[in-house]
């Protein structure tokens, strides 16, 4: 008797402790809903020939993905505290259908659509827009308010590299390096295996001085090394960009790329390294707003990606970036753009043809191509290196980037995009680029527009492409025939793009948020004749889905 009332117990306090337990899954969307997420990306799996490689340095690139894993780990709880516990519940889960939950949740880190404007497709609770870098019911105002009553703790506060935690009553910053102090070490410790291995010397400085800087919080030095990288690995890793901190766009995010570089695509891109001063001298603004001292050593490079992680991989892929973000390192040695061949090809392939034969009117579809396509990406890269970038507002020096805040990606993304015609087209005028280009350049930059604006316009990208969309129509640069197919209007899309650049680079020289701010209001929409065309790329896949071979053979 005295046994059943034992386990009679038990189950009683059992039930009581499991039943207070907090379910980190409360509600799901639809099955058919994740798996139509799922089908707007195409799967590719991205491989390259490394057999000209030396041994060692095929072992050191697994070295260097092994590293790269981590990103992906410190990504996720960078975006959602719960993040962890979700993931852990999908993985444990018996139910065949999670497994599709569980593909979704990777791919978007979270439980939140980047797809579809950030809509959860698990529970109903909305993306914080200071992701976890903040406390999840902390406001604006509580954040300015304790910089004002606290000023010496600015510089901290508005760092890229801290967490902002509550302690008490009280607020305080916590450096990336203690906070994730476990994860960075592994990472470190990695990257000097790899350092070891390798016998480049450029690349050798880099994961040392990259591995000091994940502990010490401070990565300048490896910065300023990473511009020097000149052997045939080019690896990016740990905190760059900050467009998941919606909330003032300060926190830098985990993110890596493991690339083999393409020496001859490159050497054939080099050219352009040669103008950057003479694009800087041509842009539509006045002279004093110019920036000359970013550094004239801007590296270019075309890779092949073999592996990604973090934040560039959530959601839709990158094709390009250009880092890095510190304002010391570009005025000093500029900026590199790297371009990830591989990527382009696949997404061009995939989803940027089936796009344009159904956006664009048949006028514009005969001229489109992969080089007008791959113009543009490169000198969006070189774009974002060129303009104001430390600025004087008020009396003091500042950057644009802390003026323009929670909407500085959109501005700059937008201004990359434009610039990036605009300068094309002056290369084109220079004879640097072939003149045939100039048929082609134009009508595959608005088509591709498409592509961007299928991600969503709450996305740095997506917006920045509806600006120019919604003005282009607007300047009737843009025009749309009676079967709701989109053309340039030749004798219109330069004045205008120069036009839209000349308000984007202003409003940055200024590190106005007002005039940002009322841009966005104006322009960020789906027009009617977007949304038709929009709505009839349904079944037209948004992006790829990666994988990487180079994964299965990391122990």
């Amino acid at each position: 008797m005295r046994s059943w009332i034992i386990i009679t117990l038990l189950i009683i306090v059992s039930t009581m402790f499991y039943g207070c337990q907090k379910k980190v899954i409360t509600e799901k969307a639809s099955m058919d809903y994740v798996q139509n997420q799922l089908d707007k990306l195409a799967p590719v799996t991205l491989t390259q020939d490394l057999s000209y490689l030396p041994a060692k340095e095929i072992q050191v690139i697994r070295l260097l993905v092994k590293a790269a894993k981590y990103m992906d780990d410190l990504f996720l709880s960078q975006v959602y505290h719960e993040n962890p516990e979700i993931l852990k519940t999908l993985e444990q889960s018996k139910n065949p259908d999670d497994r599709s939950y569980l593909d979704l949740f990777k791919i978007m880190f979270g439980p939140w659509n980047r797809l579809m404007e950030d809509q959860p497709f698990i529970n109903t609770i909305p993306k914080p827009d200071g992701a976890n870098f903040y406390p999840e019911d902390m406001t604006k105002e509580e954040f300015d308010n304790w910089l004002q009553n606290h000023p010496d703790d600015r510089e901290t506060f508005e760092s890229n590299f801290t967490i902002i935690r509550r302690k008490g009553k009280k607020m305080e910053a916590i450096p990336y390096s203690e906070f994730y102090k476990d994860k960075l070490k592994s990472v470190a410790e990695l990257l000097r295996n790899a350092a070891e291995l390798t016998s480049d010397k450029t690349l050798k400085t880099y994961l040392n001085s990259r591995a000091d800087g994940m502990l010490s919080n401070d990565y300048y030095q490896s910065d300023m090394d990473w511009m020097d990288l000149a052997g045939d690995i080019e690896i990016v890793i740990g905190p760059y960009e900050v467009y998941e901190d919606k909330l003032f766009g300060y926190k830098a995010a985990f993110e890596s790329f493991v690339c083999v570089v393409d020496h001859e695509e490159s050497d054939q891109q080099k050219k352009i390294e040669k103008y950057l001063n003479d694009m800087e001298a041509n842009l539509p603004i006045a002279d004093k707003h110019k920036n000359f001292e970013r550094g004239s050593h801007s590296p270019f490079k075309v890779v092949n990606l073999l592996y990604s992680s973090g934040d560039t991989k959530a959601g839709v892929q990158t094709s390009a970036f250009n880092l890095p973000n510190d304002e010391r390192v570009r005025e000093a040695k500029g900026s590199k753009k790297v371009m990830l061949k591989n990527v382009m090809k696949a997404k061009f392939e995939k989803c940027w043809i089936p796009i344009v034969q159904t956006a664009l009117a048949k006028k514009d579809l005969d001229r489109v191509s992969f080089a007008g396509y791959f113009t543009h990406t490169v000198m969006h890269e070189v774009s974002h290196g060129l303009g104001p970038g430390k600025i004087i507002k008020n009396g003091q020096e500042t950057t644009v980037n802390k003026e323009l805040k929670d909407i500085y990606s959109i501005i700059e993304e937008c201004k990359a995009d434009v610039l990036g015609i605009y300068n094309s087209q002056y290369l084109i005028d220079q004879g640097v680029f072939p003149k045939e280009l100039e048929n082609t350049l134009y009508a595959s930059n608005c088509g591709g527009m498409f592509r961007s604006i299928r991600f969503g316009i709450d996305e740095a990208h997506g917006a920045g492409v509806a600006i120019q969309m919604n003005y282009y129509l607007e300047k009737k640069a843009y025009t749309v025939d009676k079967d709701g197919r989109f053309s340039v209007n030749d004798r219109k899309i330069k004045n205008a793009v120069k036009e839209l650049a000349e308000k984007l680079l202003m409003i940055e020289a200024e590190g106005d948020y007002d005039k940002a701010k009322a841009l966005i209001d104006q322009y960020v929409y789906l027009s009617p004749q977007t949304k038709e065309v929009v709505n009839k790329l349904k079944n037209v896949p948004i992006d790829i889905r990666p994988v990487y071979p180079i994964e299965d053979t990391i122990e």
